[in-house]
């Protein structure tokens, strides 16, 4: 038997005293003859709390006191326990003499205590029991059944008080201990004000620390140990577990060694102290090589893995019992324990026989016998397993073997051959790590496959995550898991997890471990799967319904097309070349399309009362919406009437209603795209819904590829169905299958022919070689290319997606002028939801219980989402469909169809009818609205009573009282009606009355009979479309009239727009309409919204029969009224051309330059609010005061929207104030597109000047050069600005090459043309790109610009010879190239300094890693900008170990270098570097510098630091002094001062500044920027010199960023007895006091550190005030200054005149009986200045206290000026008086006489004048 200390991670003590050698060198069965009591002790007056039991005896407690102290730590009391007393409290305890063996006792912190009944607190459970009962298995299966509930609907009631840790959302350096007892959860919300006040914010909701909500009471309860509180916002990840309290355990097999956690608490508080005996079994080959560890589990938390160590090789030998010592924290009560080993060495099997521990403090004891191998190869293959504490011989938890389901994805190449594990977590703890070994599939994790594996542990109850990863190891070590399912053999629960990512280096994010969560059950099972299912099958498939592509739709019941015959008729029957099955798509808005047929474009599918139809496609009838399902197949349902869809029956007709369909496929098409594999289109063989096939770089192909562009094809056609398929990323490289091997190494022959077979049933298409009939392009489990014969299987389907169509423009595109065809390199449409989804509809969520689940099951419990609508009816009922609109903060549900089966059995008169509806995400509700339609006659009418809302889960109901009558045929009722929601007997919004007045134009025919609708949009939603009506019919609209309505709506807030409709169906009915005016009857406010066009108008070849009106605010009208005019006023107007497609939807600006200044970017708005439509005049007023005599206009756009190309007649201005009669005219006549003309969307024109003649317009010639270097290429959008002595020519975008089709290449020349008015002589330009595209970074040579003015020729260069890119160079995208033209340019050009800059690493620095490095150089001239050490080579490798690195760098002239900064990112991963020296040499003056580093630059070593710098070593001059300076920040006493956020300092002095420096380590204790806290921070620089100011914000991360500063000291060292003192005395806060987080500080001078006596000088000290005044000098010429320096005392001042001759002065006074000094203050001057004279600083020093401070007044005092400055006294350890600014407000009197002129001193002015004091203030 071997005893070994255990060097666990937890502090392990060796056994040093004698006593504990003897206690461990004993079996637990051996006695020792000391008496020992077994005694229970209660808490004062808490029946509730659970008695703690303990071993008395002489060597566990050797006083009394060391016994209260123990309960003190055990037993909640506000001051530990002070008095033991017997139950009763009769008698009072004092020795440990007095106690008992079996009895039981009371404990108090005072005198008096609480009797408790011992009998009713002896009966509750022990604390690991207390959600458990007697059986274990019952209880399971309750707890089970409850969490499935969510938690159940009561509030639980906590028993027994329980520890728990509560982090702040997002911010893991807040937390609070709390102890969860019946005083703070006698409710849940009752809990949350608690909170609110605790963390000094409101807390609204509580999560665990993975995430999940935790709703009531009952489920805190059963929280593991800590909780985090938020406000409103969501749920914010962070490092909540650091404590480990619900860290996922590490993957063992990962680091090949188990790593214990560290302790919950630091070492000097409570921890205990355990002794393990393990004994091994005595059979043969027992005793094992590895490394044994034990994982303790307590009711607070777990001890973590803890290694048993000691001797090698005789530990854990057959037989053998091994004795350890171990420390933990104090994780409570023992309920299981978790041994295993890390199966390493030569032998590592091991069969353990029983594990014993003893809790040295407590002197419990517990045995766990054990009997079983642990080793892969014996018994079930697990190397730990899990025992639970025996109690009675009885374990307290049952041990369940949970069947793990593992789910690889269908994905190619998902499988893997690494070793899985997996750990998984419940509100009991963990099971540890686990490698999931021994599947019942021959081979594991197989793409496809589901492995089941077992894993035992004692039970963990409600599951709620797991972590699961790889070790990274074997061949196919890459992992995509698409699910992980738990079976709980005890409660019969499965718990799904899902997953559906890779974990794979390669792939994804990187991760090979990933923490999944439980999925939400609440829901019908396997809803969020299928929801995942749907959205990944819409990412892949909705390329198809991209505007103008021609569709087939293929039924698989029907095995037809649907087709449209000319007659109106639909079926299913169409074979695949009937023409009457092609369908154009057309966008209608979001996920809404029309499909029109290919061959009749006036007939497009429709849904007429649940038929299918052909019907004119300008029908609202016609709009349907595409719902993909996870088969890929599409249901089209309607989006006016959700719930009807396209279906036929199986003889491929109509299906009528009765029609339930055969396993849904009567009402699923598989969608085909006509033009596919036309010659020369781009396309991507997918072979999943998220990979495609690849060309890899060595020639092989790839199923695995991602969908970019290096899967990208190009289709050649050959004939007939028969294509080859080239590669776009490697030309010349085509798909082949030769010689038994199909890869990309094609090179065009009949090997690369390939037949195209299509698969109407799965739309996908199978590759068949042309030159080896009946072999295809095959796949394996891989994804590997393999020539395969067709066997049926999946593995030769490729689902194919256009890029780009092959011919200009794809069939069934819009023929109109004006539409633009798109190279769309990827798909542009996305998923989005409508803001009136149809989603929300009963379609998808049963109106009523009669209704079924889409998928055919029951719905078992409510989701958050679902409601119960129920409608009262009055006297009157109705037959009409009733529409429901429910608008919430964040969104509307609806139009929503309240039917069932029988139409006619509701809303019967005195009737409540009831539905049941699913409302997402639409925020708070505060309204909804009302609406009959359909089968309404003359008599129909209905009297609506009351609606209410509620939620089914919650239980919360929403009152919306009515008391209304509805109707469309009476002219004093409404067929719709809006409803606030009630509370508290008042609507939270009231009910508004808008007074609508419609004005028709005065043109010929402008009158209609079309029905008109309007709706109203403001801030608070709309008013939903109304019919404008009169007498219960639509209005009519006449020529030159004003109409005038009614609509009455819940109040919208501000208007923000109207929608106009005019249904007409022939141009004789079509609508002029002049304007809309809608008035609020309540507040008077009027909103003008003008329309002036025809209703319907044709837009882009479309007839749109509704428009959107906004208030125009920048719009004029003719006559525009001059009082409203302001001075430099002008109107603009601009003339769009006259024909179909000259209007824009971009975004139009205007420039304007005058002799002064120039002005813009001048917004005139957009073609989205229908300006610049074609043949419309757009008029604005813009302002251009103090432009001067204007010479020039820049008008253009943004090139934004669907169709940005715009045809610009004229532009014309005219002066309003002061007003002109002369218009000036500019004509354009061209287009502004980058598609048309001449391919630019600015346009320049000059303006007359009758004194100048007119500037011409000039074509500027742009050369650009692109470098010679490897990379220097770039596919980024490139923009050039010209700049001249006459003005810029704007930003523009270099995109036409003239001379290359493809620009910007290596070594390459291309050459664009500029228009712009002349700018006289070129001096700048400005180039710069937007890094989009693969190959961003640019290596620019030079730019040369020729242009003719008049009969000259000019040429000018402007050299860069220079790195655009983020990660070159300086990490600059854009530069200002200046011309070298003349000798001065030259000249100025050859002042800047290239430096060769050698950078030596040290050996020990680690392997280098993606940092961006950075240099600046200081020098007597200023400093260099922050320079990027960047290779030349791109590629090329840096700041290898040992390595020296050179580069080249440009600055301006730097003077006399004397020190460098070097800076190094703080990115994830990054270990550090070694940096050992720095080498400078200027090239022109041959100028060298060395500095000395050797250093470290990291986060983990030496400083800590990323920033460093070094004075230049030189022999000519003396090298700087390197100071820590010592940095305090001062945080005030104010709520909420104090800040989260990181904060940021930069320190200035005569001699540079120290850069932008973090501050993250204080050399105080605790957090970091508290409420009148001081920290201090190390900030290492080479000296400053004096020091001047400070800049010192935070970035405004975090909860409460805002921080109220005080000040800010700064010393240069820690032994430093002065310090530099920088007040700011304000907030730097994006709300408070200067509404700033960064802020600029001057220093008011210098302190003593510490004082040695008090600083008051009164009339009884002796001694003297030395002050010595420092400012500049001034000359012999001129006279004295007379200054006057004022003392302010807190008992009077004294003021000292004083004469300054000379640069320094120096004056002594006593300065007595003035007090205590706050202040000083100085005047003047009181004499006539020559010349300015600077004052710098005031040194005052007491002779007698030798109390010393330095005033920094740094101020100038100037001719003919008088001036006050005045600074406060600088003490130590005392606070200066902030120095404010004070607003001066003089209110004249309104009396005679009593206003004043000139200067006031005193009473000396002969002038009166009178202030009333009761309006003076300051």
């Amino acid at each position: 038997m071997s005893e070994t200390p255990s060097t666990s991670y937890s502090v392990n003590q060796p056994n040093s005293s004698e006593s504990e050698q003897t206690l461990s060198t004993h079996h637990f069965n051996v006695t020792e003859p000391v008496v020992a009591k077994r005694i229970c002790f209660y808490k004062s007056g808490d029946p509730q709390f659970n008695g703690i039991k303990m071993v008395i005896n002489n060597r566990s407690y050797k006083t009394f006191d060391a016994l209260l102290d123990s309960l003190s730590k055990r037993v909640p009391l506000p001051f530990g326990v002070r008095n033991i007393s017997t139950p009763k409290g009769r008698h009072s305890i004092t020795n440990l003499e007095d106690l008992e063996d079996g009895k039981s006792y009371i404990c108090s912190h005072q005198r008096k205590m609480k009797p408790i009944n011992l009998e009713q607190a002896s009966k509750k459970p022990l604390p690991w029991q207390i959600s458990r009962p007697v059986s274990a298995r019952r209880r399971a299966v309750q707890l089970a059944r409850e969490n499935e509930d969510g938690f159940g609907h009561r509030e639980s009631k906590i028993t027994t008080p329980k520890k728990m840790l509560v982090y702040k959302n997002g911010d893991v350096r807040l937390r609070r201990t709390i102890v969860l007892g019946k005083k703070n959860t006698q409710t849940f919300e009752a809990f949350l004000d608690y909170m609110s006040e605790l963390m000094q914010y409101p807390v609204v909701k509580l999560y665990t620390t993975d995430g999940r909500k935790v709703p009531n009471l009952h489920a805190l309860i059963l929280c593991s140990g800590a909780v985090v509180a938020a406000g409103r916002e969501p749920f914010k990840p962070s490092n909540y577990d650091s404590l480990g309290y619900s860290r996922p355990a590490k993957l063992l097999a990962i680091a090949n060694r188990v790593y214990p956690k560290a302790n919950a608490k630091s070492e000097s508080e409570n921890t205990m102290k355990w002794k393990v005996s393990v004994l091994t079994s005595d059979m043969p080959s027992a005793g094992t090589s590895s490394k044994v560890y034990v994982t303790l589990y307590g009711d607070h938390s777990s001890s973590g893995p803890i290694f048993l160590d000691g001797e090698e090789g005789k530990l854990f030998q057959r037989g053998n019992e091994d004795i350890f010592t171990v420390n933990t924290g104090n994780i409570g009560h023992l309920y299981k324990i978790r041994i295993g080993h890390t199966n390493t060495g030569n032998s590592p099997a091991w069969h353990c026989e029983e594990v014993q521990l003893l809790n040295l403090f407590s002197g419990e004891q517990f045995s766990f016998p054990a009997h079983r191998w642990l080793a892969w190869d014996q018994a079930d293959g697990e190397i730990s397993m899990e025992l639970p504490v025996l109690q009675q011989g009885q374990p307290i938890l049952p041990v369940t073997v949970y069947e793990v389901h593992v789910t690889t994805g269908e994905l190619w190449n998902a499988g893997t051959e690494a070793d899985v594990y997996i750990s998984i977590y419940g509100e009991r703890g963990d099971a540890g790590s686990r490698q999931l070994l021994r599947s019942q599939k021959p081979k594991k994790f197989l793409k496809g496959q589901t492995d089941i594996f077992a894993v035992e542990a004692v039970h963990l109850g409600h599951l709620y995550k797991i972590v699961v990863g790889h070790n990274g190891l074997g061949s196919g070590n890459g992992w995509f898991l698409d699910k992980v399912t738990i079976k709980d053999p005890l409660t019969d629960l499965d718990y799904t997890f899902l997953c559906h990512r890779w974990l794979d280096q390669g792939q994804d994010d990187g991760n090979i471990a990933r923490e999944l969560t439980v999925t939400d059950t609440s829901t019908f099972p396997g809803r969020q799967e299928l929801e995942l299912r749907r959205q990944e099958t819409w990412t892949a498939e909705k390329w198809k319904f991209q505007e103008g592509n021609t569709l087939q739709f293929y039924n698989r019941l029907t095995h037809g097309f649907i087709c449209l015959s000319p007659d109106s008729r639909v079926d299913a029957l169409g074979d695949k070349k009937n023409k009457y099955g092609l369908f154009d798509v057309n966008v209608k808005r979001r996920n809404i399309y029309i499909f029109s047929s290919h061959h009749m474009p006036r007939l497009a599918l429709a849904l007429v009362n649940g038929h299918v139809i052909g019907k004119g496609k300008d029908k609202t009838c016609c709009e349907l919406c595409i719902h993909l399902q996870p088969n890929g197949c599409a249901i089209l349902e309607s989006a006016r009437n959700p719930g009807h869809a396209v279906t036929f029956n199986l003889q491929g007709k109509v299906a009528d209603e009765t029609t339930t369909g055969y396993a849904g496929l009567s009402r699923e098409f598989v969608v085909h795209v006509k033009g596919v594999f036309h010659h020369g289109a781009i396309i991507l063989l997918n072979t999943s819904l998220c990979q495609a096939l690849s060309l890899r770089p060595d020639g092989s192909c790839s199923g695995a590829g991602q969908q970019q562009q290096e899967s990208y094809w190009k289709v050649h056609k050959i004939g007939s169905g028969v294509c080859m398929f080239e590669s776009v990323r490697n030309p010349r490289m085509y798909l082949k299958i030769k010689d038994d091997q199909c890869n990309g190494t094609g090179t065009g022959d009949e090997y690369c022919h390939f037949k195209i077979e299509k698969n109407l049933e799965t739309g996908s298409v199978s590759l068949e070689s042309v030159q080896n009939k009946g072999i295809y392009v095959g796949l394996l489990p891989d994804g590997q290319t393999k020539p395969v014969i067709n066997t049926g299987e999946r593995n030769i389907f490729f689902y194919p997606q256009v890029i780009k169509f092959g011919r200009k423009e794809p069939m069934g595109t819009s023929a109109a002028p004006s539409q633009e065809k798109k190279d769309f390199r990827e798909s542009p449409l996305q998923p989005a939801k409508a803001p009136k989804s149809a989603s929300q509809s009963l379609s998808t969520f049963p109106p009523s219980k009669e209704m079924r689940n889409p998928q055919g099951g029951e719905y078992p419990l409510p989701s958050d989402d679902e409601w119960k609508v129920s409608l009262l009816t009055g006297n009157a009922g109705t037959e009409a469909n009733v529409i429901l609109w429910i608008y919430g903060d964040r969104g509307v549900a609806g139009p929503i169809t309240l039917a069932k089966d029988n139409r006619k059995q509701l809303f019967l008169p005195r009737q409540e009818d009831e539905f049941q509806v699913k409302i997402k995400s639409i925020g708070n509700i505060y309204k909804i609205r009302i609406e009959l339609d359909g089968l309404l006659n003359e008599q129909s009418e209905w009297n609506l009573q009351r609606v209410m809302l509620q939620h089914l889960k919650s239980k919360k109901t929403l009152n919306f009282p009515a008391n209304t009558w509805l109707s469309k045929n009476r002219d004093d009722r409404n067929f719709l009606c809006e409803l606030p929601v009630v509370e508290a007997g008042k609507p939270v919004y009231p009910i508004v009355l808008y007074h609508v007045y419609v004005y028709t134009g005065d043109l010929e025919q402008a009158d209609t009979d079309s029905a008109v609708y309007l709706c109203i949009y403001g801030k608070r939603g709309d008013s939903g479309l109304r019919l404008l009506r009169k007498s219960g019919i639509p209005a009519t609209f006449q020529r030159g009239m004003t109409n005038a309505f009614e609509v009455e709506a819940v109040s919208l807030g501000k208007l923000q727009k109207v929608l106009l409709r005019c249904e007409a169906n022939a141009k004789s009915r079509y609508w002029y309409c002049d304007k809309v005016i809608v008035r609020e009857a309540e507040n008077s406010s009027e909103y003008v919204f003008n329309c002036e066009r025809w209703l319907p108008f044709m837009s882009q070849g479309v007839t749109h029969s509704e428009i959107e009106l906004y208030p125009q605010e920048f719009q004029i009208n003719q006559q525009l009224k001059m009082q409203e005019a302001n001075e430099g006023d002008w109107k603009i107007t601009v003339v769009t051309g006259d024909f179909e497609t000259a209007g824009t939807t971009a975004t139009v600006s205007l420039y304007a330059y005058g002799e002064n200044k120039a002005s813009g970017p001048i917004i005139l708005g957009s073609g989205k609010h229908q300006l610049f439509n074609p043949n419309s005049e757009d008029t604005f007023k813009i302002n251009l005061r103090d432009v001067g005599q204007l010479y020039k206009i820049r008008i253009g756009h943004d090139n934004s929207g669907n169709d940005p190309s715009w045809y610009l007649e004229e532009v014309r201005l005219e002066r309003l104030v002061p007003l002109s009669d002369e218009e000036i005219c500019l004509p354009i006549e061209c287009w502004l597109a980058e598609d048309k003309g001449e391919g630019d969307t600015w346009r320049e024109v000059a303006i007359r000047n009758p004194a100048k003649e007119l500037l011409p317009l000039l074509v500027y010639e742009v050369h650009v050069y692109t470098g010679d270097k490897l990379g220097a290429e770039t596919d980024s959008n490139v923009y050039i600005n010209l700049l001249g002595t006459r003005g810029d020519a704007g930003k523009r975008r270099l995109h036409r090459s003239k001379n290359n089709n493809v620009k910007f290449r290596q070594g390459q020349m291309d050459i664009f043309y500029i228009k712009a008015v002349s700018l006289g002589d070129l001096e700048k330009v400005l180039i710069s790109h937007d890094g989009a595209g693969p190959g961003n970074g640019w290596f620019l040579d030079k730019i040369v610009i020729k242009h003719n003015e008049g009969k000259e020729a000019r040429e000018v260069v402007f050299p860069c010879n220079r790195w655009l890119d983020e990660y070159q160079d300086d990490g600059k995208t854009e530069r200002e190239l200046t011309a070298i033209n003349d000798g001065n340019s030259q000249k100025a050009f050859l002042k800047a300094q290239q430096w060769r800059v050698q950078v030596q690493t040290d050996g020990d620095s680690p392997e280098p890693q993606e940092c961006k490095r950075t240099l600046v150089i200081y020098g007597s001239k200023g400093k260099s900008d922050e320079l990027l050490l960047s290779p030349q080579t791109p590629g090329y490798v840096r700041f290898l170990p040992r390595a020296t690195d050179e580069f080249i760098v440009e600055t301006r002239d730097l003077g006399d270098v004397y020190k460098i900064r070097v800076t190094c990112d703080d990115v994830p991963g990054f270990e550090g570097w070694h940096l050992k020296s720095f080498h400078l040499e200027e090239l022109h003056t041959k100028q060298e510098l060395n500095f000395d580093c050797n250093c470290w630059l990291s986060l983990n070593r030496e400083d800590k630091e990323l920033v460093k710098e070094f004075p230049a070593v030189n022999e000519d001059q003396k090298t700087l002094p390197v100071y820590k300076y010592v940095v305090s920040v001062h945080i005030g006493d104010h709520w909420e001062a104090e800040t989260f956020a990181n904060v940021y300092i930069t320190l200035y002095g005569k001699r540079g500044d120290t850069g932008m420096r973090k501050l993250h380590t204080s050399l105080a204790k605790g957090r970091k920027f508290q409420r009148n806290k001081v920290d201090s921070f190390l900030v290492e620089a080479v000296s400053l010199s004096h020091l001047q100011k400070v800049v010192i914000g935070h970035d405004g991360e975090g909860y409460g960023a805002g921080m109220y500063l005080k000040m800010v000291t700064v010393k240069e060292s820690q032994d430093s007895d002065k310090e530099w003192v920088f007040p700011w005395w304000n907030w730097l806060d994006t709300h408070l006091g200067l509404c700033e987080t960064v802020c600029e500080v001057v220093t008011v001078g210098m302190r003593l550190i510490s004082s040695p006596k008090l600083p008051e000088i009164n009339m009884k000290s002796s001694g003297l005030w030395i002050m010595d005044i420092t400012g500049s000098d001034l000359s012999n010429e001129v006279d004295p200054i007379r200054l006057s320096f004022i003392f302010y005392g807190n008992l009077k001042h004294k003021k000292l005149p004083l004469q300054v001759t000379g640069k320094a002065i120096q004056i002594k006074d006593e300065l007595a009986d003035i007090g205590f000094i706050y202040k000083v203050q100085v005047t003047g001057p009181h004499s006539e200045l020559k010349q300015p004279w600077h004052l710098d600083l005031l040194h005052m020093k007491h002779t007698g206290t030798k109390e010393e401070m330095y005033l920094a007044f740094d101020c100038w005092f100037n001719p003919n000026e008088d001036k006050c400055v005045e600074l406060p006294a600088l003490y130590a350890d005392q606070e200066p008086l902030p120095v404010v600014e004070y607003a001066i407000h003089l209110h004249t009197g309104d009396l005679k006489k009593a206003d004043a002129t000139g200067v006031c001193f005193q009473n000396q002015s002969s002038i009166p004048w009178q202030v009333e004091p009761s309006c003076c203030w300051i």
